[in-house]
């Protein structure tokens, strides 16, 4: 009775069988030792674990040295493609040619499986070992395993500086120098923080004035509307109106309700103009003598609670069309002139 006990699955003839026919049965064997250094195709019926089974005496693209698995579907996961009987001893060059870019494992029985990655191609061996039978890689380097030998390690880019070549098996990368010529539209990016040298921010808005803000990304003021002028608190800055340049309502009247930033013209003498009940550092007022007569007609500045030039007296106006400036300082030294 033939066997087939053999890594190609060929038809071994008992001694006294097939008298006569046996060339029939030997033709055919060396048909398939033929198709075991050949190449073959073979498709995956469908999206899911597949076993390709070598047949006993008869015609089948797992017999192929070099075998390219397709898929009738697109697969979806990683799959595993057997390859039987577990009994086979043999070298493979296998290609997943698969759809869907999906890895293939290739398993022979229930011990270690090769992967093959979509459109790569591997040299592996079965050991034909029965059901714990594996599959291992023939040739490790081809899938990128392997042991460093001579690697050069040198070059420098932008002033940095890679040396500790060549690297044999074990060694170490040493990077040294300074950075120099780096594009900053090309070879920078990120935020540069205040501390190193930026302005903590990505951009700035157009026309506006930048502030400081310790080691904080700057802050900015916005023009606000035409006529603002860039006004201190005492803590910061602000966009703010100028204030209003008005005459005193009325001729010879005294003014009770001064506001900062405004222009007072005495249009006669005797009367009495009040500084604001309160004041903040960098109010101020401009105070005209509008009459020519100061001199003999003097007019009082108010000073309403406040000092004037560090004293606390009134501000005697005497001087024909002089014009003064008040800017509030503090509480010691009050409105400055």
């Amino acid at each position: 009775m033939a066997t087939y006990n053999n890594d190609l699955r060929l038809k071994e003839i008992a001694t006294g069988d097939e008298s006569g026919t046996w060339g029939t049965s030997t033709n055919t064997n060396i048909s398939l030792i033929a198709d075991g250094f050949s190449f073959g195709t073979k498709a995956m019926a469908g999206d899911s674990d597949e076993t390709f089974t070598m047949p006993n005496a008869a015609s089948d693209p797992t017999r192929s040295f070099y075998l390219k698995i397709t898929s009738g579907a697109s697969l979806t996961a990683t799959r595993t493609v057997t390859l039987g009987p577990n009994t086979v001893s043999k070298m493979w060059m296998i290609e997943n040619a698969t759809s869907g870019s999906q890895t293939i494992n290739i398993k022979q029985g229930s011990g270690a499986v090769v992967a093959i990655a979509t459109g790569e191609k591997t040299f592996l061996y079965t050991d034909g070992g029965g059901a714990g039978a594996i599959v291992a890689l023939a040739n490790p380097t081809e899938t990128g395993v392997g042991t460093v030998t001579n690697v050069a390690v040198t070059g420098t880019v932008n002033g940095i500086t890679l040396t500790g070549g060549p690297i044999t098996s074990t060694g170490t990368f040493t990077l040294g120098g300074t950075l120099a010529n780096v594009s900053l539209t090309s070879q920078v990016t990120g935020i540069l923080p205040v501390g190193n040298g930026g302005i903590g921010a990505s951009s700035l808005t157009a026309n506006s004035v930048v502030l400081g803000n310790g080691t904080g990304a700057v802050q900015v003021v916005a023009p606000g509307v035409n006529g603002n002028i860039l006004k201190s608190n005492g803590t910061t800055w602000t966009s703010s109106t100028a204030g209003a340049l008005e005459e005193p309502v009325g001729t010879g009247v005294s003014q009770a309700t001064t506001v900062s930033g405004q222009f007072w013209v005495a249009t006669a003498g005797g009367i009495t103009i009040t500084l604001p009940v309160s004041a903040s550092a960098n109010d101020f007022l401009v105070i005209k003598d509008g009459t020519g007569a100061a001199a003999t007609t003097t007019f009082l500045v108010a000073r309403n609670g406040h000092k004037i030039a560090s004293s606390a007296t009134d501000l005697t106006f005497d001087k024909n069309f002089a014009q003064i400036t008040l800017v509030y300082v503090n509480p010691t030294i009050g409105w400055s002139v």
